[in-house]
């Protein structure tokens, strides 16, 4: 019985810590889209670094609704000196279109198309990636992902956070408004448990990015070995994250949230790319007050009003939360990961392999 008992206040005083811990981490994060977010230019810090010329590396596969949307938005960026490095695997992929009938509408924006990418790793997005990083000609690269829509200022308050001992600054990501339940789901995701998360990480100096928008310093990365060296892991942007702080970078985050705008979603999907993403974080329940808690955030995060009712986001709220259990385990039971077009099995130290079909 002593045992017994020794063993219940130990999970008491556990329990109490972990309660304590996650509130902490819910109001660092409040208080965190409150300071620092959707700050207006005039709030912004004068940049170091603020007319360095930028890279973008835009690696594209597939099309959706949306695409041609979301890429013109980086055709109309207002920055003085930036280039577009657009990267397609396949020359049969319907995206060359897409980005031929850009380049042909804006002639003076300095854009080009490499087609082909270049086998270095098990990472298709490296490979996709390698001809526009070996041809890029600025010293500072952005790697943004396909489904992210940009302001005109992005690439300016970006800049602005790139002062003199930051190596690397990174958008929090968040979604577009779209109609759909399914739209509603992504968004109280990306509004509530991910950045309470990801957030609170940063604030405690434990390095978390993801890879979505990011602007980093190109020869801090060639120091690394260049982009061919990520190449062998599935998780290239917290490799790439942890080869610049281990070289005593500093990290930043952008003001302004980097806004994922798919024309593709589904309660399938979002299900989907969960179980991939949570091969990387844990699971953290909540209670009532952390609803309100998390709905407070939401709102912090958007900027403005949501564009959906509160019934709305309690039901997203409760479908997401009960989802979580099944999706950690479905990551843990099954090391497969479906990507693009390819299936890769992770490996432990993040590296990956992959599943060729016989």
């Amino acid at each position: 019985m002593a045992l017994l008992d020794l063993a219940m206040q130990g999970l008491a005083v556990f329990g109490f810590i972990l309660f304590c811990v996650l509130w902490l981490m819910h109001f660092m994060s409040i208080i965190y889209v409150r300071l620092h977010l959707h700050k207006k230019r005039s709030e912004v810090k004068q940049a170091f670094i603020q007319l360095a010329g930028v890279s973008l590396l835009k690696p594209l596969k597939g099309v959706d609704p949306n695409l041609i949307a979301n890429l013109e938005t980086f055709f109309t960026l207002d920055y003085p000196k930036y280039e577009i490095l657009l990267c397609i695997q396949d020359q049969d992929d319907p995206a060359v279109d897409v980005c031929k009938k850009l380049l042909g509408k804006y002639p003076n924006v300095d854009a080009r198309l490499f087609i082909g990418g270049k086998k270095v790793g098990i990472n298709p997005k490296i490979n996709n990636l390698m001809p526009g990083y070996e041809g890029a000609k600025y010293g500072l690269v952005w790697i943004c992902d396909s489904g992210i829509r940009v302001k005109p200022d992005t690439l300016t308050d970006l800049t602005n956070q790139m002062t003199e001992k930051v190596g690397l600054v990174h958008g929090l990501p968040y979604v577009a408004d779209r109609q759909g339940f399914a739209a509603t789901l992504e968004q109280v995701y990306f509004g509530t448990s991910h950045p309470r998360s990801y957030i609170s990480a940063n604030v405690t100096g434990i390095k978390c990015v993801t890879g979505m928008s990011c602007l980093m310093r190109k020869d801090v990365l060639d120091q690394a070995g260049g982009l061919v060296a990520f190449a062998q892991y599935i998780a290239e942007d917290y490799f790439m994250a942890k080869a610049i702080a281990d070289r005593g970078w500093k990290f930043s985050m952008a003001t302004q949230v980097a806004l994922q705008n798919s024309g593709s979603y589904s309660i399938g999907q979002f299900q989907s790319r969960m179980i991939r993403w949570d091969m990387m974080v844990f699971f953290m329940c909540h209670c009532l007050a952390w609803f309100i808690s998390d709905y407070i955030q939401l709102t912090g995060v958007q900027g403005g009003p949501l564009c959906f009712s509160k019934l709305d986001f309690a039901v997203a709220w409760f479908i997401r939360e009960s989802m979580a259990v099944q999706i950690f385990l479905s990551a843990l039971w099954d090391p497969t990961i479906s990507w693009r077009t390819g299936r890769y099995r992770l490996r432990c130290g993040g590296t990956a392999e992959e599943i060729l079909d016989v």
